[in-house]
């Protein structure tokens, strides 16, 4: 019968042996339903490693994994609507990842679906940076408005990019 304890596993009369028993298998069906909710979608903080194999813009690239591709966009930052600037940007973003190893680090996605990730470089010559933080810190991206990672990175970088005027604030008028 459904929900019966074979005999064969059964330990005998003792209810203290029946009651071990059903623990063990209560553990058991824990592990087995946490592992099953690991191996679904992928949750902000989950990193992936792969190789960027197609920038679209300067905030969105193609990034496979081995088993699949996705498209995402850097959180964080803004990309400027100038031609010249974005061109740079876009030019900056694939000579940091554009057929490289990488790592993406999911941050969520919006109503919309858009995945969002941080992007960072995986390359023994550059080194390990966050792409996002380069196009800020380069002034061809801005932080978006009341964004910023935990330890202020974008803050900075945009601070960093104002005061040497560069890129979107070549142009900006001394204070």
């Amino acid at each position: 019968m459904p929900g019966e304890i074979p005999e064969t596993l059964s330990r005998g009369n003792d209810p203290e042996d029946e009651e071990d028993f059903m623990r063990t298998k209560c553990a058991l069906a824990a592990v087995l339903g946490l592992l099953a909710l690991t191996a679904g979608p992928s949750r902000a903080g989950d990193s992936l490693y792969g190789k960027v194999v197609a920038v679209k813009s300067a905030d969105v690239v193609s990034f496979d994994y081995g088993a699949g591709q996705y498209d995402v966009r850097l959180v964080g930052i803004e990309t400027a609507k100038d031609t010249r600037v974005d061109d740079d940007a876009v030019k900056l973003t694939s000579k940091l990842v554009l057929g490289k190893n990488a790592r993406l680090r999911f941050e969520g996605r919006d109503q919309d679906g858009v995945m969002w990730a941080r992007l960072y470089t995986d390359d023994p010559v550059l080194g390990i940076k966050e792409v996002a933080q380069e196009l800020v810190r380069s002034g061809l991206a801005r932080r978006r408005e009341g964004f910023d990672f935990k330890y202020g990175e974008l803050a900075a970088a945009e601070s960093e990019a104002r005061a040497a005027h560069r890129g979107l604030w070549a142009a900006e008028p001394p204070r």
